[in-house]
């Protein structure tokens, strides 16, 4: 991406675009730590805060009309919501780059210029790009089969993580995954099934009832209590927009830097944006 990106703001600008649109299927996180990786080679190490939220921003909205691009809406698919009620949420979401994303990209080229002439000639992998495309298609196949044929079966087995690890360890003899990162994955992922079940000790029935200022508010408390969480409730509640919850609860934890999973993951890699 170095390679094809515009040598002066609009560089900055079609990087975030493309944060954007990786997200619809790579996942937030995934999109935002491929953004402030491209970022920090592409503007020599030099990136400006405001730019840093401006990949976060980019990765939520562009995971939050996709059933596949963020851990909120893959919820809401498993527990039965159409993907089409989703993908309503690109309409604000849209709207939103159009808002952030040009500011963000000027306040970079002004803090420090996108590198020109970027190395080119870099190869893609074949066997690394099948083998992501593998795992999509196995998430996918397996999440409509249960839903479709076998709903029972999703209240007794995570039938979308078992898809998802039997390709993963299908694949390992072709392209071995990066098992080194294991051991602060599992702390993060401990953390998050902390916060799921500490959600679901909420008394549901004292919530406000489902509305668009519910939702509303959601977004903005999911700024400072991770989405995931956030939407669980969402769920056990019901009655919800669901395309409106999921741009609000999504894009709303891009306020704060650990109000989404994509912004603690930033965060990491550029700790000023703390």
């Amino acid at each position: 991406m170095p390679a094809l990106l515009p040598d002066d703001w609009k560089g900055g600008l079609v990087l975030l675009v493309l944060v954007f649109v990786l997200s619809s299927f790579l996942d937030n996180i995934a999109a935002a730590l491929i953004g402030g990786t491209v970022a920090r080679h592409v503007f020599q190490g030099k990136v400006h805060i405001g730019y840093l939220a401006g990949i976060v921003a980019a990765s939520n909205a562009g995971g939050s009309g996709s059933v596949v691009g963020d851990t909120t809406t893959t919820m809401m698919w498993i527990a039965g919501v159409s993907p089409l009620s989703v993908v309503e949420a690109y309409i604000a979401a849209i709207v939103a780059m159009l808002i952030f994303a040009v500011p963000a990209s000027i306040q970079q080229h002004r803090y420090s210029p996108i590198q020109k002439n970027a190395p080119k000639g870099l190869k893609i992998d074949p066997a690394r790009v099948f083998i992501v495309a593998a795992i999509l298609v196995a998430a996918l196949a397996a999440n409509i089969t249960a839903n479709l044929k076998f709903p029972a079966l999703l209240d007794v087995l995570p039938v979308l993580g078992l898809a998802v690890w039997a390709v993963i360890l299908l694949s390992a003899g072709l392209r071995a995954p990066d098992w080194s990162i294991m051991p602060e994955t599992v702390k993060g992922t401990i953390f998050l099934l902390a916060l799921v079940t500490a959600a679901s000790l909420m008394p549901v029935e004292t919530l406000p009832l489902a509305s668009w200022q519910t939702a509303l508010g959601l977004g903005f408390v999911s700024a400072v209590f991770d989405n995931i969480p956030l939407t669980a409730l969402a769920l056990k509640q019901g009655g919800y927009d669901w395309g409106y919850l999921a741009y609000a609860v999504g894009f709303g934890g891009s306020m704060i830097w650990f109000g989404s999973s994509a912004g603690v993951a930033l965060a990491n890699m550029y700790p000023e944006a703390k």
